[in-house]
């Protein structure tokens, strides 16, 4: 399994940004997909998870400004962040869990310029 992350960049204050991270390999239907990300100094912390139902999880910090979806057909998650801040500034990595095993993508840096 390998998941392809894209989308990060740098972005004013206050604007938003969409992360997108595409799984291929033999992947079990029934899984969790999401995101994590880490702070210069800070340990790896989640930002969003959701599941192939759609029930989502979110950090204390993003909620009611990040949003998480995926599009089971394509084995796609996405974030939106919105109303981004300086504090938000990371790398953000994909993750994909099985009942099986877990793994990471490649990080994309988010750096918010305040």
């Amino acid at each position: 399994v390998q998941l392809q992350a894209s989308g990060g960049g740098l972005v004013q204050a206050g604007r938003s940004l969409r992360l997108s991270c595409a799984a291929s390999g033999s992947i079990p239907s029934i899984n969790f997909m999401g995101w994590f990300r880490q702070a210069p100094g800070k340990q790896r912390e989640l930002v969003a998870l959701i599941n192939n139902g759609g029930s989502t999880n979110y950090a204390d910090s993003v909620k009611g400004r990040f949003a998480v979806s995926r599009d089971n057909a394509k084995n796609t998650v996405y974030l939106l962040m919105n109303s981004l801040k300086a504090e938000d500034t990371a790398v953000y990595y994909c993750r994909l869990i099985t009942a099986f095993q877990a793994y990471w993508g490649q990080g994309t840096q988010v750096t918010v310029s305040s």
